[in-house]
């Protein structure tokens, strides 16, 4: 860097950290274009009435202002349980885990939601790191203004510090490119990565998605880890993990609000269809679909403006979620790649939750049980990436 263009960036820090005016950097990692695109290719899906062919996959479930205004609404609706026992609970769990993080940590965050547990992390953070950089991670932009100013929001971190990446982090080749960012970004010192708020739940390859997101993390870094969890699997639990999801007409709302914002369809909240299942040894699965019920065809327009057939008893996935057996998480670690430091878990203390469900915080570094993690430049870890 010349000094010309190191005295720019110093302005600009200076600009953003010395203006009462809520300006944020954001950096945009995907052409949105492509992202249209491919939103419109899932919604060109087989027929299906198991919610098994056309599909918003889980980014663009909140990609757009519509979407992340209504999941802010959703996130704040007692009848939402999930969210509002992780909510009410995360402080209490993050209370008995945060002893494990030592010093200088930088934070990036996968997935920001609302920002509320991010800003619970960031004031640990910020007493053993004053200079931190906190890194939140979305494919929607809306969502990364909404949570990132939630979550810094009162706390001593200065705005040029704050550095969001609007990024699809499903993709591999993303994830090597933003690796190389966050090291040239904070060299050998520590980072804790985060994906809370049950969202490695929402994906249908999720033991993928955390192995490509724990592929990041060095020695010296850890990972944090939460998710929903279930004491037993059966389908009688399956209805009942349904049953936390349908009750909440704000959810209803914000499960159709790509489907409304991305299509011409006339939306009827009574045609949310929640469905429940097994899935093998390890969760607990549940599908929100859209399902056309009025016994005719219609025809629904895509976001490229073409036309095409929604066919009677067709559907539309919308959401994916899941709770694990708490059984099954040390086989989900260990096949990331990654050992637990310390986990602490959550019953839902609701009469009409099912008993044992709950939340699960884990504390993860890379490694096996009998290999603990090391201080160091990280340039093992970069080796075994790269080859």
């Amino acid at each position: 860097m010349t000094a010309s263009e190191g005295r720019l960036v110093g302005d600009l820090a200076k600009a953003i950290d010395e203006s009462d005016f809520a300006w944020s950097l954001v950096l945009v990692g995907e052409d949105q274009r492509d992202k249209l695109a491919a939103l419109t290719s899932d919604l060109l899906g087989k027929p299906s009435t198991t919610g098994d062919g056309k599909q918003i996959t889980s980014g663009y479930a909140y990609w757009g202002i519509g979407p992340t205004i209504a999941w802010a609404h959703a996130c704040a609706d007692p009848f939402y349980l999930v969210m509002k026992q992780s909510l009410d609970s995360f402080t209490r769990r993050w209370s008995r885990v945060r002893g494990k993080v030592g010093s200088g940590f930088h934070h990036v965050s996968f997935g920001v939601g609302t920002g509320h547990k991010d800003r619970l992390v960031l004031d640990h953070l910020l007493d053993h790191n004053p200079d931190l950089l906190y890194v939140p991670v979305d494919m929607s932009s809306e969502m990364l203004r909404l949570g990132t100013q939630q979550a810094t929001h009162g706390l001593r971190v200065r705005g040029h510090r704050v550095v969001p990446v609007q990024l699809d982090f499903s993709i591999p080749e993303n994830l090597a490119e933003f690796r190389d960012l966050v090291h040239r970004m904070v060299g050998d010192e520590p980072v804790l990565y985060s994906l809370l708020g049950n969202t490695m739940a929402n994906f249908d390859h999720d033991a993928e998605l955390l192995a490509g997101l724990t592929g990041l993390v060095r020695p010296q870094d850890l990972f944090l880890l939460e998710v929903a969890t279930t004491d037993a699997l059966s389908d009688e639990l399956a209805q009942d993990a349904v049953e936390e999801y349908a009750r909440s007409r704000a959810y209803r709302e914000f499960a159709t609000s790509a489907l409304m914002h991305n299509t011409d369809l006339t939306i009827t909240l009574d045609a949310v269809q929640f469905r429940g299942a097994v899935e093998g040894d390890r969760a607990l699965k549940v599908k929100v679909v859209y399902q056309n019920g009025t016994g005719g065809d219609i025809m629904m327009m895509l976001p490229d403006r073409t036309r095409v057939p929604f066919p009677d008893r067709d559907t539309i996935r919308l959401y994916l979620t899941r709770k694990y057996a708490r059984k099954a998480l040390d086989g989900v670690v260990g096949a990331a790649g990654m050992r637990k430091v310390v986990g602490t878990h959550s019953d839902f203390p609701v009469p009409r939750s099912a008993q044992g469900f709950g939340m699960d915080l884990l504390l993860l570094a890379p490694g096996g049980p009998d290999e603990p993690a090391t201080s160091g430049s990280g340039s093992r870890a970069r080796d075994i990436w790269e080859h």
